[in-house]
């Protein structure tokens, strides 16, 4: 879909919320715009023959056009990050680590004017790039720690299914990826419908922790 799927999604996510509280002559959705040209012009050829995309975004803004939506900036920014994943699921961009974007302020900027600074940056301790996304739409990050799902408050993840266990299972990293290991929970951990042990993760993986689904993304 490209740039011009990429503008709908923004266009739709981010300018039906922000449109009356962001007053500026510059609107998200251009941020959204240069953020992707930023991803495109920046992009290169990994070891691997893959696409990489740069993940690290810092967006510098006047401090008047910050101030205008300082309430809602967390939201903003989850919302340009979740619109530079899927530009780069359109792509088959790969990134280095977890995507991030921070808005700051920038006292050199006038009002309007706004520039996009990018990095390769890996997670910590060379960690690649995952999420969980939970059937509430929250997005659990993955890194370089081992996640736990199950019923136990403890749990990294915790699940109130009845047909979870208390210790369910565990995403951990593995190599530059992760894995989905079940703890010989009752119901058992299916990726894709198919009952596993352990099993390597790839982008847009169904994982069923009994009764209830997660989305894996690599992105």
């Amino acid at each position: 879909m490209g740039l011009r799927g990429f503008e709908k999604r923004v266009e739709s996510i981010i300018e039906g919320a922000f449109a009356r509280a962001f007053r500026s002559g510059l609107r998200p959705v251009e941020i959204g715009r240069r953020l992707i040209r930023e991803m495109d012009d920046h992009r290169s050829v990994g070891v691997r023959g893959a696409t990489v995309v740069p993940n690290s975004f810092r967006v510098r803004l006047s401090a008047e056009d910050r101030e205008q939506f300082a309430d809602m900036a967390s939201t903003l920014e989850r919302e340009l990050a979740e619109a530079a994943r899927e530009h780069a699921r359109d792509e088959v961009y790969t990134f280095v680590g977890p995507v991030s974007v921070v808005t700051e302020v920038d006292d050199g900027m006038r009002p309007g004017a706004f520039q996009i600074d990018v990095a390769f940056q890996e997670g910590p301790g060379g960690a690649g790039a995952g999420s969980l996304v939970l059937p509430t739409g929250d997005r659990i990050p993955l890194g370089e720690h081992t996640v736990t799902i199950g019923r136990r408050p403890e749990c990294t993840i915790v699940l109130g299914d009845p047909n979870v266990s208390r210790n369910h299972a565990e995403v951990r990293p593995h190599g530059i990826g992760f894995v989905v290991v079940d703890l010989g929970s009752t119901n058992g951990t299916r990726v894709n419908g198919m009952r596993v042990t352990s099993h390597p993760l790839v982008d847009g993986d169904d994982i069923a922790f009994g009764s209830t689904h997660v989305r894996f993304e690599a992105s």
